[in-house]
């Protein structure tokens, strides 16, 4: 039986007691809320901490993050990608994440009056220093320097009227709750089984690697701070998850070369999958339910000319070098002799749909793909899914680990890459990756690193952060979105469509798309927090 987060009426009533704020930042009337019969036994930490697993990811949210990149398109521009984005007065962002943030404050200082096993008092205690360390990532990757509250407020308290504070103690607070998280909670092999979905010291590890490796990257590429020492948090956390043992690549022994796509359907969800290191679990089916999503009919992305053509050929090389490389003559051409993962990816026209086999279009698709991660056929007709959003899986670890080792010290070992990449790359039958195929081929190690990641956790949210730590939004977003090649007689007439000289449809042309490099690397704080807080700063150009 999968855990069910908020199972109970009590806690629905810990989870309004707990959100209740007037100012969105942390404080916490007390008049509202008396903790006399509360706070007393490890079950009410739990309840309260079963709150905390609410702001997890939705997939709905989640995944269409894709769409700030130019990897992915959704059913119109999106304003963060094309650079037409205006200061929000609000923002659920910024609001939901401190609100997160406070209940975990409450849970840490509630539990003092706790009386029971240590041990079943440290997991909860480790919940909520994980579930603080994940909401200041989701500010500070955004925003920079934030408001750093570590106690639950009350409204006479000055804290509330903080000025930012630095990214670096952010960054700081974060390792420093996700090594407490880390030593309290049990690991992925230890997790008894009706606990999946919960918590482990395993998420935690994982979890800091990606925190080290997206901020020493920054530092790295904007020219800022000791880049070196967040490498190296994040080349140790990976590695520790990677030498326990308990995680794998999932393999779906009825369809072994098929397991990267089944992933990501129902055989892929359990505590039988070591793959998938932290998910939002969304139930069974209508009959055990938590909640359900829409994903397989409203959240499929699609995908741009970019991303398909980021797609390795079968002999390991890239488009602009492989002989197996053909001009297309139809919408299927360039699914031949490709990465697997392309066509577990992308639908294509021998991918099975809903009743048959799928058509190009455009009607649905605005460039012509449609991504097919999470799409179960039987949720499209039932019109919603139960498919769980996965927030961490093994595979990003391996890639954490391999991406943080090359910018740490400029090059890779063969026997690096073996433990990493090529574990990718062997799931799907690839070639492997090698220093000397490197060499002989006259390609960049970074770039063929990057591609992996590109492409093995494509439409998975991913992808414009990785360009924001990376410094290359300013070269990839102001460019024209492309999609697909136009062949009218498979996908159906266009009215007046754009197309390319060579024939490929322009799904937004590019004198629409901009990036300012002086302020998008960040976003705007909202205006209505800089009217509650006259100490709190706009970030630079906004």
């Amino acid at each position: 039986m999968k855990f069910k987060y908020i199972a109970y009426a009590v806690v629905l009533f810990t989870a309004l007691i707990l959100s209740a704020c007037s100012k969105k930042l942390d404080q916490f009337p007390q008049t509202e809320v008396s903790d006399e019969n509360f706070w007393k036994t490890p079950n009410d930490l739990k309840l309260a901490a079963n709150y905390l697993y609410s702001f997890l990811p939705d997939i709905m949210v989640d995944k269409l993050d894709d769409a700030m990149s130019i990897d992915a398109y959704a059913t119109s521009p999106n304003s963060v990608s094309d650079g037409s984005w205006l200061k929000p007065s609000t923002s659920d962002i910024w609001t939901n994440n401190y609100n997160l943030i406070r209940a975990c404050n409450n849970i840490l200082e509630k539990a003092v009056n706790v009386v029971g096993e240590t041990e079943e008092i440290d997991k909860y205690l480790g919940e909520a220093a994980f579930f603080r360390a994940f909401a200041y990532f989701e500010l500070v990757k955004r925003y920079g320097d934030a408001p750093l509250v570590r106690k639950t407020l009350l409204l006479d308290d000055p804290e509330l009227f903080a000025a930012k504070t630095d990214r670096a103690a952010i960054i700081d607070s974060i390792y420093l709750d996700l090594d407490n998280a880390a030593l309290k909670l049990p690991s992925a092999g230890e997790q008894p089984e009706d606990e999946y979905g919960r918590i482990t010291s395993t998420a935690a590890l994982a979890f800091k690697s990606r925190v080290a490796l997206f901020e020493g990257a920054r530092q790295k590429f904007f020219n800022y701070g000791a880049y070196q020492s967040h490498l190296q948090i994040a080349i140790e956390a990976s590695s520790a998850v990677m030498s326990a043992g308990d995680n794998a690549l999932f393999r779906y022994n009825a369809n072994p070369d098929s397991s990267f796509f089944y992933n990501f359907q129902y055989v892929g969800e359990g505590k039988s999958n070591p793959e998938n290191i932290l998910v939002r679990i969304y139930g069974e089916n209508e009959v055990n339910s938590i909640s359900a999503n829409g994903y397989s009919r409203d959240g499929l992305l699609s995908p741009t000319r970019t991303i398909m053509d980021a797609y390795l050929y079968k002999d390991g090389l890239p488009i602009e070098k492989s002989p197996f490389y053909k001009a297309q003559t139809n919408t299927y051409t360039e699914f031949e002799n490709r990465d697997p993962r392309m066509a577990m990816s992308v639908f294509n026209k021998y991918s099975f749909y809903v009743y048959g086999n799928y058509v190009p279009t455009f009607q649905y698709a605005p460039t012509g793909y449609r991504s097919c991660k999470y799409f179960i056929s039987h949720d499209w007709a039932a019109n919603e899914s139960y498919i769980d959003n996965i927030i961490i899986r093994y595979a990003e670890v391996l890639l954490n680990n391999i991406e943080a080792k090359f910018e740490l010290n400029g090059s890779v070992s063969d026997n690096e890459l073996s433990e990493t990449i090529n574990l990718l790359r062997a799931r799907v039958n690839m070639p492997a990756l090698t220093n000397s195929f490197v060499s002989s081929n006259s390609l960049d190690m970074r770039t063929e690193i990057r591609r992996e990641r590109r492409v093995e956790l494509a439409f998975e949210g991913m992808r414009y952060w990785d360009i924001i730590r990376w410094k290359t939004a300013e070269d990839e977003l102001p460019h024209a979105v492309i999609g697909a090649k136009y062949f009218p007689d498979e996908q159906g007439q266009l009215d007046n469509p754009q197309l390319t000289p060579d024939g490929f449809v322009i799904v937004q042309n590019a004198s629409g798309r901009r990036f300012n490099a002086q302020k998008d690397y960040l976003w705007p704080v909202p205006t209505k927090e800089l009217g509650l807080n006259v100490n709190l700063t706009q970030n630079p150009g906004w």
